[in-house]
C-alpha cells in the first residue's frame, strides 16, 4: 500500500499560509499511516479546532475525533464548543446544521462532495409546491434536509423524536412530513393518523436493506436481539417478525443511532442484529465490547460519508478547506425551526 507522505512540521508555519498537502494517486486516503493521529490532534490544537464524526465515519476518523455522535447532538455540541472552527466529518446537511447552529463559527466538512441521497430527495422549490397544494397544513421536516427546505419548515424532528412532535400538533391538523417515507410510515403507524401525509423520499442505503434480508438473518441467529433504524426499508417487516411470533417482540427495537448506542451499553445479549449503515457497527462495539453485532447487511455502506476520508480530515485542518456557509436569512428561517423541535422534547438520540 502506497501511504501520503507526511507533512512538514505545520507548528512552524504561520497558520494563514499552510503548505500544501500532496497525495499519492494511488492510495484512496483511507488507511492512515502511523504518524496520521497525532498530526491530526496536532493540526486541531494549531487551528482552535474542534473535530466532530458522525457514527457511519470510517473507524479511523470515529477514533482522532473529539465527539462522535449522530447529527444534531455534535451540532449542538458544536454549538457550545469553545474552539473557533469546527471540523464536521459527516455529509453536508450535517455541517450546514451546525452553521445554522454555530452561524460566528467557521465550519469545515473535509469534502464538500459528501451529499446525501435523503436530504436531496426534497428540494426547497417541492416543498413550497407541496404546501400550495395543502394550505394550513404543518410542515414537520426531518432534521436530515438541507438549510433550504429547514428555512421552508415549521418545525423539525429526528427518528427519536420524530413521533414526540407530530402527537404535538393539533390531531385535526394536516401534517406535511418528508422527506422520508420510512420514518414517517413508522409516525403514522404509531400515532395511528391518517392526515400525516409523507413525502417519497429515501436514504439509498437504509432503503436497500429490506425485509428478506432481516428475516433471513434473523432465522440465522434466532436468540439475537436485532436493532432497526426507523430510515430502514426493512422498519415494516420487524414489527412483522414480531408481530408473528418470527421474532420475540421484546427482541425488536426500532431505534435512532444515538439511542442505539445507549441501547447496546445496557444490553444482556450476547448477539445483536444491525440494521443501519455499517458504521455504526464500531461504535456499538466500543459501548459494548462483550457483546456481538453484526449487521443484517454488510454492504449497506454510504459512499458519501466514506468520502471522509483520513487524508481529507488533515488536508482539511492543513488547507482549511472546504467551509460551509449559510446565507443569514435562510439560516435565520432553519433555526427556528430547529429550536421549536427542541422546545417540543429533547431530541435524545437524534437521527
Amino acid at each position: 500500500m502506497t501511504v501520503a507522505p507526511a507533512l512538514p512540521d505545520t507548528a512552524t508555519q504561520d497558520a494563514g499560509a499552510p503548505a500544501p498537502y500532496e497525495t499519492a494517486a494511488a492510495d484512496d486516503g483511507r488507511v492512515p499511516d502511523a504518524g496520521w493521529a497525532e498530526r491530526v490532534r496536532a493540526l486541531a490544537r494549531q487551528r482552535d479546532a474542534v473535530i466532530l464524526a458522525h457514527n457511519y465515519q470510517l473507524p479511523a476518523v470515529q477514533d482522532v475525533a473529539d465527539h462522535v455522535g449522530d447529527s444534531l447532538a455534535l451540532s449542538r455540541i458544536a454549538a457550545t464548543a469553545s474552539q473557533s472552527t469546527i471540523v464536521f466529518c459527516g455529509v453536508h446537511f450535517m455541517a450546514e446544521t451546525a452553521k445554522i447552529l454555530s452561524p460566528d463559527r467557521t465550519v469545515l466538512i473535509p469534502d464538500a462532495r459528501a451529499g446525501c441521497s435523503l436530504a436531496d430527495s426534497l428540494t426547497a422549490e417541492q416543498l413550497r409546491a407541496w404546501k400550495a397544494e395543502h394550505p394550513g397544513a404543518v410542515v414537520v421536516s426531518y432534521v436530515n434536509t438541507t438549510a433550504a427546505v429547514k428555512a421552508e419548515t415549521d418545525i423539525c424532528c429526528t427518528s427519536s423524536n420524530a413521533v414526540e412532535v407530530v402527537a404535538s400538533m393539533p390531531a385535526d391538523r394536516t401534517v406535511l412530513f418528508g422527506p422520508d417515507q420510512f420514518l414517517g410510515a413508522h409516525v403514522r403507524r404509531v400515532l395511528r393518523r391518517d392526515n400525516v401525509l409523507v413525502w417519497g423520499g429515501e436514504c439509498h442505503v437504509h432503503a436497500g436493506i429490506n425485509g428478506d434480508q432481516l428475516a433471513a438473518t434473523a432465522a440465522a441467529h434466532p436468540d439475537a436481539e436485532l436493532y432497526v433504524h426507523p430510515e430502514c426499508g426493512c422498519a415494516t417487516s420487524a414489527l412483522y417478525l414480531a408481530g408473528a411470533g418470527a421474532v420475540p417482540a421484546d427482541r425488536v427495537r426500532i431505534l435512532s443511532t444515538g439511542d442505539m448506542v445507549q441501547a447496546a451499553s445496557r444490553t444482556r445479549s450476547r448477539q445483536v442484529l444491525v440494521a443501519t449503515e455499517v458504521g455504526m457497527i464500531h461504535q456499538l462495539r466500543r459501548a459494548a465490547p462483550g457483546v456481538d453485532f453484526l449487521p443484517v447487511n454488510d454492504r449497506a455502506s454510504c459512499r458519501y460519508m466514506k468520502m471522509i476520508t483520513p487524508r481529507a480530515l488533515e488536508r482539511s485542518l492543513v488547507e482549511l478547506r472546504d467551509e460551509v456557509t449559510v446565507d443569514p436569512d435562510t439560516a435565520a428561517r432553519a433555526r427556528r425551526a430547529v429550536q421549536r423541535m427542541i422546545e417540543v422534547g429533547t431530541p435524545g438520540g437524534a437521527e
